[in-house]
């Protein structure tokens, strides 16, 4: 029989296995990376790789999964929430790791990013990440053609070798998750300049749904469309089977509101297929609206995905805080000393519950194995595969005869 202790943690793990309460029900269950994965592969040849590569990730709605940086979701992998970062430099948003394919890699796939899983509790209590952002415009031809340069005997290629960080021009993204209960997250997000210079950066919390309503199916996991709409409190989305579920923003110092975008999360067909859109609102409308200064791509009020936005002008040196919550009851939007200290509360309970833990180690080693921890628990992502409709194609999707023949084989 599992042994607990008295801590806090620990007695959240006996209610979490009894089933009183569902602590972890919201988790980083939000995968790193969707794009060129097997479940999003409908080519003929089985080429995932080429089927869904990454510049397809900003404007192709993903058919099992989602992605994001440093994000959350609901163990059913539902609504999503995460980071997108716009350094006025980079030719797209920052809203997901980048990496080489099997093929651009001297030494196969790889992700080409510099982040770090701080910390967590097996309950997820707490958990912070790390995401260093660099000011100058990410190197992604120079990564993909260098490693491409390079034979499997040399070293790869990585970002720290391109100088993106050289004279500290980079940001220090970090985000931290606090539960007040089950389905009540505190959000806290610092971001520090560590240039000597002043930098500008547009960061968007976004909140979205995965899409389920755009396949032709119906019965369990195709439940009718969802929606995010404005209230006078920030944001609410509205799920059939998860419920509701309430996003208030803190705005910034001297503002009375945050402004919030949305719109849908589409393929825009346009940009990938040449075809016309059936909505003027499509997944990539912030990376439009934004680097494109396309105040239509987005929608006033309402859609499947949102995302507010907090336009920056970091001093040199300086950190800018934001905070957010996340909760399935509509909650007054008070973000002061109570809200920190609920993160000091869960930090507080971490550390004794990883004190218990590792009271036969020493300080050291105590730190190295509750980072490798925090890496593990950051590593329990939401992956849906089913491979019956996968195999048969969806009726909204053209019919893949590689599809059809491995089904014919399944049947045999």
């Amino acid at each position: 029989m599992t042994q607990y202790s008295n801590d806090a943690e620990s007695k959240r793990l006996i209610e979490e296995n009894l089933r009183q309460q569902n602590w972890k029900r919201w988790g980083p269950y939000l995968a790193e990376r969707q794009w060129g994965t097997v479940p999003e592969d409908y080519s003929t040849d089985g080429s995932s790789w080429d089927s869904f590569p990454h510049d397809h990730a900003r404007s192709r709605a993903y058919r099992w999964g989602e992605d994001g940086l440093l994000g959350i979701c609901d163990r059913q992998g539902r609504l999503c929430f995460a980071l997108a970062l716009w350094n006025e430099r980079d030719p797209i948003l920052k809203e997901r790791l980048f990496g080489l394919t099997n093929a651009e890699g001297n030494h196969g796939e790889d992700v080409k990013e510099c982040y770090f899983y701080l910390d967590s509790t097996p309950t997820h209590s707490y958990f912070k990440a790390l995401y260093k952002y660099p000011q100058a415009e990410f190197p992604y031809a120079q990564l993909v053609e260098e490693n491409q340069c390079r034979s499997k005997t040399e070293r790869e290629y990585e970002l720290l070798d391109t100088g993106i960080f050289d004279d500290h021009r980079y940001f220090d993204v970090s985000i931290e998750y606090a539960k007040a209960a089950p389905d009540d997250l505190l959000i806290r997000i610092a971001i520090a300049n560590r240039s000597s210079e002043a930098a500008r950066l547009h960061v968007l919390p976004t909140l979205w749904f995965k899409n389920s309503w755009s396949w032709g199916r119906t019965g369990e996991g195709y439940e009718s469309k969802p929606n995010i709409e404005l209230n006078n409190q920030g944001i609410v989305a509205t799920h059939s089977t998860l419920g509701q579920f309430h996003l208030v923003a803190q705005p910034l110092s001297g503002q009375d509101s945050v402004k919030f975008l949305f719109t849908e999360n589409e393929t825009n067909v346009d940009r990938l297929f040449g075809t016309a859109n059936a909505s003027p609102f499509v997944k990539d409308a912030f990376h439009s609206y934004l680097i494109h200064n396309q105040q239509n791509a987005v929608n006033s009020s309402s859609g499947t995905k949102a995302a507010a936005h907090y336009p920056l002008e970091i001093p040199p040196g300086e950190t800018v805080v934001l905070k957010l919550r996340l909760s399935a009851e509509s909650v007054e939007a008070d973000f002061g000393d109570s809200f920190d200290q609920l993160f000091e509360q869960r930090i507080q309970e971490a550390d004794e519950y990883y004190s218990d833990l590792s009271q036969h180690l020493a300080a050291d080693e105590a730190r190295v194995a509750r980072q490798a921890c925090a890496g593990l628990l950051w590593s329990k992502q939401f992956y849906h595969y089913g491979v019956a409709d996968w195999l048969s194609g969806d009726p909204t999707q053209p019919p893949v005869q590689r599809r059809a023949s491995l089904l014919r084989r399944e049947k045999a």
